[in-house]
């Protein structure tokens, strides 16, 4: 059982908020869509990142997901492959502006990760400061398999791992567990699942121990000498989709996904 206790709780439908002490604890909260990302989702991560952020009771955040089953299993696919070529630079902006408001943050970010963090959810942990992870988690970029190309998800990628291994992960899509995560190094720590959300609030204590103007101005510093090349990638990912989906690989993709989802839940 968890081992702290929540004061403040707000339910946002796709977002959870939970604050106890000084630590927000905020859940993405789709459990029946393995926490994929939708247009409901993604405005409700930022606004209450935004807030949290703002808030000077808060001095750390923890980032997880509902459910056993993901972190976040990536973009929503029903929102996906109803995006026309016209709707993709305003839908990949306001993408872009989800990993922004946690690389945004001023505070400290853990990211608790049981179950799959794939695409989205994997680009989201990825911005966090800190990543604890089960063995058994799973972590990718599989946009490749869908017809995308992996462009965003590759440059957050070298800021954690070699060459070697972003091109292996970025080119064939295939996921790998969080042992092997934690071994490349895009996990900071490897907890069982009991202990993954207490080991996280804890971690987030630590860091909210810490003298705040320090580890604000430190994460500016590390925001600064890094979101030139976010842009580029943000920018280059808009063109590349574009290029994705005039082709229409992605749409035929995803329609035989949804399709055979459609099958499995008739059944």
């Amino acid at each position: 059982m968890p081992s702290w206790n929540c004061r403040n709780t707000e339910n946002m439908e796709a977002i959870q908020v939970k604050q106890d002490d000084d630590i927000a604890i905020v859940t993405l909260n789709r459990p029946a869509r393995m926490n994929a990302v939708n247009d409901e989702l993604r405005g409700q991560l930022i606004d209450a990142l935004g807030r949290l952020n703002a808030q000077s009771s808060v001095r750390a955040i923890v980032l997880t997901g509902s459910g056993e089953r993901a972190f976040c299993a990536g973009q929503d696919l029903d929102e996906a492959a109803a995006v026309t070529w016209q709707q993709i630079v305003p839908w990949l902006n306001r993408q872009r502006a989800m990993y922004q408001a946690v690389r945004e943050l001023d505070k400290p970010c853990v990211a608790a990760v049981r179950g799959v963090a794939a695409g989205a959810g994997f680009q989201l942990a990825l911005c966090a400061d800190w990543r604890l992870a089960t063995p058994d988690s799973r972590w990718g970029q599989p946009e490749v398999k869908a017809g995308l190309a992996s462009i965003v998800g590759s440059y957050l990628m070298t800021l954690h791992v070699g060459h070697t291994h972003n091109v292996q992960m970025s080119l064939s899509g295939e996921l790998i567990n969080g042992q092997r995560a934690f071994d490349i190094g895009l996990v900071t720590a490897l907890c069982s699942e009991a202990e993954l959300m207490s080991n996280a609030v804890e971690r987030a204590r630590t860091l909210a121990a810490l003298p705040p103007t320090a580890v604000r101005l430190s994460k500016q510093r590390f925001r600064a000498m890094t979101q030139a090349r976010f842009d580029e990638a943000c920018v280059a990912g808009i063109r590349a989709q574009l290029e994705c989906y005039a082709d229409g690989e992605p749409q035929r993709v995803m329609a035989g996904f949804l399709s055979q989802r459609k099958t499995r839940e008739s059944q």
